[in-house]
């Protein structure tokens, strides 16, 4: 082994041996540095790699976890295809279909059916609106049976709040390992809260990330007051900045207090304020403020 092997990766970086034919190189699966022949190579040259290896993956985690995603989780509301708030009480998840709704398409679906003297159905599927809580219960438990990830993320959810968290985390789990965004979040709470499961950071941390990667505010909000309370102000900042262009009110207010004290610059601060804005608006549409309205007269 020699150190040109650990800097060029068309030959294996602890045999030496190049790629042809019948050798085919296995990049690490931890980093981008090295690559090897054999899983033999590649446990032989652990001790001398091992090191680069952890800084390289710490870094292409943080090119993941910094990167500015599109749109934060919620994603857009299937009727009306315009961004949903991450507001969650300005929108309602279907227990027949799992889809969120915007207010602004469940009022005006309502509407039309009050005028037409229609039965109340989903306004996405057309599926009869449960009659009561127990009926939704059932539903959502169906499509959960089903592996629908938004299905078992809220079995978790009403599980928790019922207090059977060992049952919660299992949902949660198997929710996250269908990639639904609120369950990492909810994981990293039970994680934090040893609910259902036993404290570990590690673990509460890797939720977060994955929650906050994937565009979820609150999750990103977390992460910053962690890195707040651990000095590393430079990364708490960055996460502000990110929560604050999906519109996080929040990190907006963390932002000004960082402005006032000089640990954000006047440019970057002015940018958060327009990315925020930008976030804000892109949720707003006519249809969904006379619902707010309609919900104010009538509340």
């Amino acid at each position: 082994m020699s150190e040109d092997n650990m800097s060029n990766k068309s030959v294996c970086a602890f045999c030496g041996i190049a790629e042809v034919d019948e050798v085919k190189l296995k990049e690490c699966a931890d980093c981008d540095l090295v690559r090897y022949c054999s899983e033999k190579c590649q446990q032989e040259h652990r001790p001398y790699h091992e090191l680069l290896c952890k800084e390289r993956a710490a870094e292409l985690r943080d090119e993941i976890l910094f990167k500015q995603p599109e749109s934060s989780h919620r994603g857009d509301c299937p009727i009306c295809f315009l961004p949903l708030s991450i507001d969650q009480n300005q929108s309602k998840s279907q227990s027949c279909c799992s889809e969120a709704i915007c207010k602004g398409c469940s009022q005006a679906h309502k509407l039309q059916q009050l005028q037409q003297r229609q039965y109340p159905t989903c306004p996405f599927c057309r599926h009869p609106v449960p009659k009561s809580q127990e009926e939704a219960n059932k539903k959502m438990m169906k499509r959960a049976a089903a592996n629908d990830p938004a299905a078992l993320s809220g079995m978790g959810r009403m599980y928790c709040n019922e207090g059977e968290y060992e049952t919660a985390f299992d949902y949660l789990t198997k929710a996250a390992a269908l990639g639904n965004v609120d369950a990492h979040y909810n994981l990293s709470l039970s994680y934090l809260r040893g609910e259902g499961v036993e404290k570990d950071e590690e673990k509460e941390l890797y939720h977060l990330e994955e929650a906050a990667i994937a565009g979820h505010p609150t999750a990103r909000y977390n992460l910053a007051c962690i890195e707040m309370m651990n000095d590393r102000f430079f990364r708490a900042v960055k996460h502000h900045i990110i929560a604050a262009n999906l519109g996080y009110d929040d990190s907006i207010q963390a932002l000004k207090t960082c402005y006032k004290h000089g640990a954000v610059s006047k440019e970057d601060f002015a940018a958060a304020l327009r990315g925020h804005q930008a976030a804000v608006d892109a949720t707003k549409s006519h249809q969904r403020e006379e619902a707010a309205n309609f919900f104010v007269i009538h509340c």
